[in-house]
């Protein structure tokens, strides 16, 4: 009876040596990916000469904050999507569509809901929106396209994208 347990204690103290040694030889990552920086002039030519609306990027923002992913659809109702890795590590998208206004909002702020409060950036109306996954600022006022500053970013940090959006 002694002699198994012996053996099994030894079999156990043997397996956890062994997890061990594996566990060293496997990297570990201690800190956040790099995100790899994206360039998006290009696309934003073509988006521009493309669309049937004045496309919209941001100009003059700090380079922490990295361009991530680009893409324009342009059978999809002009759809220019421009996303953002935030200086605080936050997630921040432009999104542009000539397609129908209410169902692009639900679709870019992933079911944000419409709130009273209101802010003038540049001259120009911005709604917020909030929601349990994405906030938003959707432009009001714009006719052929809706533009929507959205993301797990702070309104201030959506605010900072929407001042610093040029159309050409």
């Amino acid at each position: 009876m002694q002699k198994s347990a012996r053996d099994m204690i030894l079999s156990l103290a043997l397996i956890v040596l062994a997890a061990g040694v594996v566990w060293l030889f496997i990297p570990h990552e201690d800190g956040e990916p790099d995100i790899k920086r994206v360039d998006y002039r290009v696309d934003l030519l073509t988006a521009r000469r493309a669309a049937s609306y004045p496309v919209a990027a941001p100009e003059g923002l700090p380079a922490a904050w990295k361009p991530t992913s680009v893409r324009f659809q342009g059978a999809e109702a002009d759809a220019w999507h421009l996303g953002f890795h935030a200086p605080d590590g936050e997630y921040v998208a432009v999104e542009q569509s000539a397609g129908k206004r209410a169902a692009f909002i639900e679709d870019a702020t992933q079911g944000a809901a419409k709130t009273e409060a209101t802010q003038q950036i540049d001259g120009r109306t911005w709604t917020r929106y909030e929601g349990d996954h994405y906030d938003a600022l959707v432009l009001e006022d714009t006719e052929g396209s809706t533009t929507v500053v959205t993301g797990t970013a702070s309104f201030g940090q959506l605010t900072e994208m929407a001042e610093a959006l040029r159309t050409e």
